[in-house]
Formats: structure tokens, sequence, C-alpha cells
């Protein structure tokens, strides 16, 4: 009888560990999850991103609801993520997110308190490894341009051939390139050790397949892999 009362016990006070444990990443599936709609509903309109862009791309970062008031230099950030295309060269299917945080931008940017979605198409293989490595700053580090919008839109000016990041925003259901330049991207490692549950790189992730794409993933995933399967 006490050994039966004993383990009653002990998984009575294990019981708030493991509702902890099972909290924990919740933020960051979330995030993922509302990313995979954000993709869904943005490529479900005729006036989004055109197709001839989207299969170039080399990996595609989602920020879900960032709000525009929040940005002030070196204040608060959005938060997002980003996901790729497998095999060295960036032309298998799309992989595992791998979380992002978006810092920054001019004062100019902010306009009133508005939920924005950003999307943004990383467009050659430079920028991609930059941003699995470090913080970069858009128009800086790595050439950014306002992405043009219509699946049929032309897509081979010299501004969208030379920029290695395409731009573009969502607010009250229009969808439009926008100019972030002075904006820093960077690997979120604290969201990802929170998704995964253990402290795993952005590289290890994206490149290495060092872990599997969550379940809260799938949407994101498979929408892209619908969409553009390989790229071109």
């Amino acid at each position: 009888m006490k050994r039966f009362i004993a383990l009653i016990a002990g998984v009575l006070l294990a019981a708030p560990v493991a509702l902890a444990g099972g909290e924990e990443g919740k933020t960051e599936r979330e995030r993922v999850e509302n990313a995979g709609r954000v993709m869904q509903e943005i490529l479900n309109v005729p006036d989004d991103i055109p197709q001839g862009l989207l299969d170039k791309a080399r990996c595609v970062v989602v920020m879900p609801s960032v709000l525009k008031a929040a940005f002030v230099v070196g204040g608060a950030y959005g938060r997002g993520v980003m996901v790729c295309r497998a095999d060295k060269e960036y032309r298998g299917t799309w992989g595992a997110p791998t979380m992002m945080a978006l810092e920054g931008a001019s004062v100019g940017f902010q306009i009133g308190g508005e939920a924005t979605d950003f999307v943004f198409l990383i467009m050659n293989d430079d920028g991609a490894n930059s941003l699995l490595k470090s913080k970069v700053k858009l128009g800086g580090d790595a050439s950014a341009a306002a992405g043009p919008v219509g699946r049929t839109a032309s897509a081979d000016t010299d501004a969208f051939m030379r920029a290695e990041i395409l731009t573009y925003s969502r607010a009250r259901g229009v969808f439009a390139g926008i100019s972030l330049e002075g904006s820093t991207l960077r690997p979120d490692s604290d969201a990802n050790r929170n998704l995964y549950g253990k402290s795993v790189s952005a590289r290890a992730i994206v490149r290495e397949s060092k872990v599997a794409a969550p379940v809260s993933a799938k949407g994101l995933i498979d929408r892209l892999n619908t969409a553009s399967p390989r790229r071109s």
C-alpha cells in the first residue's frame, strides 16, 4: 500500500513538469502555422508573387502579423519562419523551417499601428547562405528590392535580377512589394530551441537536415511544394 501511495505521489509531482514541457514551443508552433496560413492566402489570389520568381527562389521567409508601429531603430521586432529548398544547390522540395527575426526600420516606415504580413523571397545562394549564418541588413549586407506582383508580371528587369532578397507586404487584404531597406533579418536561435526542443543552428536545420520538419510546418511546406515543387 505504501509503495502504491508513493507511486501516485510521484506521478502527481511529475504532472506539472510534463504539462510545462508540453507548453514549450507552443508560441513557435503557432507562428509556423500562421505562416502557413499567410502563404496559403497569398498564393490563392491572382495578384500575388509572380510564378517565375517563386520558381527561382532558394528560400521564402514569412513574417505573420508584424505591427508596423513596433518598428523603431534598435527597437522591437517581428518574428517568423524561413523555409528553403533541399539539396546543396537549393533545387529540391521545401524543407524544415528555421525561425527568423526581423528588426528595425526607418521612422518613415511606420504607418499607424496596423498588423502587416511580410514575405521575403531569397533569390540566390549567397543571400540564403548569409541568412543562415548571421544578421543581414537589407540593402546593406544583402541587396533588396520591393518585389513585383501578379502571376504573369515581368520578373526579368535588372532590379529584380540583381536583388538577393525581394520583399512583399500584405495589409488590409492588399498585397504589394515594399521596401524594407535598413531592416535586418537574422536567425532566431531561442525560437529554434523552443520549436525543436534542443539547440540547433539555422544551417543545421536547412542545409544539414539535422531535424525533421514539425507537424506545424506541414501547411506551409505543402503549399510551397504545390505552388513550386522544384527550382527552375
